[in-house]
Parts: C-alpha cells; structure tokens; sequence
C-alpha cells in the first residue's frame, strides 16, 4: 500500500489518552467552509425549488436576493470542495479490503467492529460518500452553469436550460441524501465530530474504527504491523 493514509503532520502522542493527530487546522477550516456552503446552497436551492419552500427566502433576504446569491454560493461549494479533493482523494482511492467492510457492513451497526478488515484513514462507506460528493458537485456546477441566465443564457438553448434544469434538481435530492447520511454517520461513530473540531482523536477511536491507519502511524511506514495495541 502507497503512503497516501499518512501524512508528515499526523503523529501520535503517549499519554492517557493517548492522542492522535488526525486533520490540520486548514483541513478543517476547508471542511466546514464547504459544510456550510452546502447547507446554505440547500436551503437557497429548496426555496426557489417549490413554492411550498418560498419562506426559506428570508433567511436571506427575499427572493431576488436568494436567486442572485444561491449561484455564487455554488461557485463557493465547488472550490472549496476542490480543497478537499485535492487533500484527500488519494486516501479515498478504493483498496481492496473495502468490498469485504461492506458485505460485513451488519457488523459495524451492530458494533461488532473487530468482524471487519482493518481500515486506513477511511472506510469504505467515507469513501463511497467522498465518491458521491465529487460527482454530484461536477453535476450540479456543470448543470448549474448552463442555468445561469444571467450570465451563460446566450450560450445555451431552451431545451438545454430544461434538460439542465432537470438534472440539478435531481442531483441537488441526491446530494442532499448523501450529506444526510454523512452527517448521521457522525453523530452515529462517537468521537467523530471532535476530529473535525479539534483535528485529534484518541488512540482507542482510531485503534477501534481506523486500525491500519494507526498501525501506519505507529511504524512510521505503510502497512506498519504491531503486535499489541498501539492505542495503549
């Protein structure tokens, strides 16, 4: 396996607990940066969706407002996504321990973790919901463009506006259920959420649901193996 789970800034300290360095401050800045932008494209996106969802307008500030910003703040989305992409998607490459972690995923609901292979840095459902985001976010920034009247309308038919218009939609639900599930899972795996506050995890949580990157981690080399738990 390549190096790609460890980076030079992760380091584990001794202690109890013992701690272990899992997100730089950038990453997590880049991280919530992007959770907000979704949140707000959402809400900007559902209110001019429906007429049922108008009241969501005024959060900011009517609907002129609402259509004019919703745009720019897509735009956000996509660079900032960007940022994580480009920092983690080689961690999220699929390795061939991930197939089995599914098939056994009863085992992870049921906390019956030890039932699974090791992992790295992530596991197979972070990565299929990494995989998602990156799609849907070209999906929605591509179909995004070609309805932007204000500024591409010249550039594009009416028939393709509608086929655009269409697929953003669909891809706007689907995304949506992806940030769901995503969210839910961090609430769902205690000690989840303080990685992307605090950028540090206990050696027990990653001993628990990360085992291989530990083990990375403490040899310092891919595929590093030990014989006890390095989290004691």
């Amino acid at each position: 396996m390549a190096a790609y789970d460890v980076k030079p800034n992760e380091q584990v300290h001794p202690g109890k607990p013992v701690i272990v360095d899992r997100y730089t401050v950038g990453a997590r800045i880049n991280h919530w940066i992007t959770a907000a932008s979704l949140i707000l494209l959402a809400l900007s996106g559902l209110a001019i969706f429906h007429p049922s969802l108008f009241f969501l307008s005024g959060l900011f500030g009517g609907g002129q407002f609402t259509r004019f910003i919703h745009p720019w703040i897509g735009v956000l989305l996509f660079f900032s996504f960007l940022g994580l992409f480009l920092r983690f998607w080689k961690a999220n490459l699929w390795r061939p321990e991930d197939g089995t972690w599914l098939a056994r995923f009863r085992d992870v609901l049921s906390n019956h973790e030890d039932n699974v292979p090791e992992v790295g840095k992530y596991n197979a459902g972070q990565k299929l919901v990494f995989w998602s985001m990156s799609i849907l976010i070209v999906i929605l920034i591509s179909s995004g463009i070609v309805i932007w009247q204000q500024y591409f309308a010249a550039y594009t038919t009416v028939g393709q506006q509608r086929v655009a218009l269409l697929v953003h939609s669909i891809a706007a639900v689907a995304i949506i259920g992806v940030w769901i599930i995503h969210f839910y899972s961090a609430i769902w795996v205690r000690g989840t959420i303080p990685a992307m506050t605090r950028g540090r995890v206990t050696g027990g949580w990653a001993w628990r649901h990360h085992r291989k990157w530990l083990r990375e981690l403490i040899a310092g080399k891919p595929d590093g193996r030990s014989g006890s738990n390095p989290a004691e």
